[in-house]
């Protein structure tokens, strides 16, 4: 009997892991909020990580949601990520801090968030990092979600 129960589990743990759930990266009330005002600017040349949009590769492409969202780290300088370092921020007015959503996504290599759910329309999403050395990069990445 323990061993029929132990292959059922087994057998769900397989079904339901090539099922990935979509998760919500944006909800559609905040996406109705209005947009952040005033110029969003980040620093121009730095000596921080890079950041570095790895899917969707064509951010200025359209979208069909859920995609996987996906962000690599670049250390510079043979100095480390600040894996605790890291903030993604929705620029909408008030800003929506959404790295609480994606913590378990972060790692020193970046964001790995499979099947973000966004709703249709445009969105822009500041992401933050700094090296153990407290150098900070910041990156601005707009996507256009399609139906």
């Amino acid at each position: 009997m323990k061993n029929i129960k132990f292959i059922f589990f087994f057998l769900s743990v397989i079904f339901y892991s090539n099922f990935a759930v979509a998760a919500d990266l944006i909800t559609l009330k905040e996406a109705q909020l209005p947009n952040a005002k005033g110029e969003l600017k980040t620093r121009g040349i730095s000596r921080g990580p890079g950041i570095v949009m790895l899917s969707p590769k064509d951010i200025s492409a359209e979208v069909k949601s859920p995609f996987d969202f996906k962000v690599q780290f670049e250390p510079r300088g043979g100095v480390k990520i600040d894996p605790a370092s890291v903030k993604v921020t929705y620029l909408k007015f008030p800003y929506i801090d959404l790295t609480e959503r994606v913590k378990p996504a972060i790692s020193a290599n970046g964001i790995d968030f499979p099947k973000a759910a966004v709703p249709v329309g445009e969105h822009s999403v500041k992401i933050t990092v700094k090296d153990v050395d407290g150098r900070e990069s910041n990156n601005i990445i707009n996507l256009v979600v399609i139906k």
